[in-house]
């Protein structure tokens, strides 16, 4: 890192400074002690050359990787409105499940399975939804 000397050093060189010194020490060439002892270091130094006496003795790291150059996110299976929508389903789903087991216990025997008109209706149009890709009005079908 080439810094001329003399020159007050700002925070954000400062912040700089300590995230290098943490990949050395990620990359175990400094232990905990020693990147303590540096980092408080370098938020005393006052200037710029004061900083480069900091990481003198250890070599120069390439480029930090940016977010650019990261792994692509896998992409979900599923756009947001569905997972959203199926969340919903779910929770309603396990809702009513939940009320008919607690009648059913409260009279003593299974009662009529009144939750299949809840659970099956709402599914079978997101299960139709998911399937053709409509959503209000327009379809939206992934090309590929």
């Amino acid at each position: 890192m080439e810094i001329s000397t003399g020159i007050r050093a700002s925070d954000a060189e400062r912040d700089r400074f300590v995230r290098e010194l943490g990949r050395h020490l990620g990359d175990g060439r400094l232990d905990l002690a020693e990147y303590d002892e540096r980092v408080a270091q370098v938020y005393r130094s006052a200037t710029r050359e004061e900083l480069q006496g900091v990481l003198a003795d250890l070599p120069e790291l390439k480029p930090a990787p940016g977010p650019d150059s990261a792994a692509p996110r896998s992409r979900s299976r599923f756009p947001i409105w569905q997972r959203i929508e199926g969340g919903a389903w779910l929770g309603v789903s396990v809702l009513v499940l939940v009320i008919w087991t607690a009648i059913s216990l409260g009279v003593g025997a299974f009662t009529y399975f009144w939750p299949i008109w809840v659970i099956g209706p709402w599914g079978a149009v997101l299960a139709l939804r998911a399937a053709t890709g409509f959503e209000g009005g327009r379809c939206h079908r992934r090309k590929t």
